[in-house]
């Protein structure tokens, strides 16, 4: 088993650059680059890189988050509830796996349906056919999850190295701080998606419109997350 956990961990870790690779080079290079260029090369771009990229970053998400659960609920059966769950590093895991498997609904649920919506509305319009009324709201509600992921990346990043935080500077998980500190970030957890799903405009989605934005998100949201789990679980 030690062997197949190992290989399990590989998949998450190989499938996870890629799909975070492809995370950040959508943010980061091809949403500026399409503001800056002429429309034509946009057009292009959207019928015949977008989709190839998507394919390989919502494959990507899918095989991450397969794999990641895949390991949690091992380690989960083979320490019992009780014994995973007394150990910070359990609630550390918790935490970025959460805000993993937000981010693979986003991808699934909200940025592939969406931009499936603008693809087909590049083609149409190429071939001479009428624009999708829809589909520029729909590149928008595509782009604020893609953003939120960028925020969700880098405390869930993280977290997920939970394992490798301090030696000797957290003890054991109690239940009422456990629960607090899961409740705390549970609806900021909540609030930030919300934050994405909820309409295409509003000042607490101006961060998302920047990629220095998001980034700044994203940093101050994982130093509130490791300020709460220093407070919860230090020694």
């Amino acid at each position: 088993m030690e062997f197949w956990m190992y290989m399990f961990r590989w998949i998450h870790f190989l499938a996870g650059v890629t799909w975070i690779g492809l995370l950040y080079y959508f943010n980061f290079v091809q949403t500026p680059f399409f503001a800056e260029t002429e429309p034509g090369v946009r057009s292009g771009a959207i019928q015949k890189l977008v989709p190839r990229a998507l394919w390989w970053f919502r494959w990507g998400a899918m095989f991450t988050f397969l794999a990641g659960i895949f390991m949690y609920l091992y380690y989960l059966v083979q320490s019992g509830a009780e014994g995973f769950y007394s150990t910070p590093y359990a609630w550390g895991i918790t935490l970025g796996g959460t805000l993993g498997t937000l981010m693979f609904l986003n991808v699934w649920l909200v940025i592939w349906p969406n931009q499936q919506v603008v693809i087909a509305n590049a083609v149409q319009t190429a071939q001479g056919g009428q624009a999708i009324p829809d589909a520029a709201n729909r590149g928008r509600r595509a782009a604020l999850a893609s953003r939120t992921n960028t925020v969700f990346s880098v405390p869930m990043l993280l977290f997920m190295g939970s394992r490798h935080l301090p030696a000797g500077s957290f003890g054991e998980a109690t239940g009422g701080n456990a629960m607090a500190f899961a409740l705390i970030t549970a609806v900021i957890i909540a609030a930030v998606e919300v934050n994405a799903l909820s309409g295409l405009q509003g000042s607490t989605k101006k961060p998302l419109d920047t990629v220095s934005g998001a980034l700044w998100f994203g940093f101050i949201l994982a130093a509130i997350f490791y300020l709460l789990f220093w407070i919860f679980f230090r020694v």
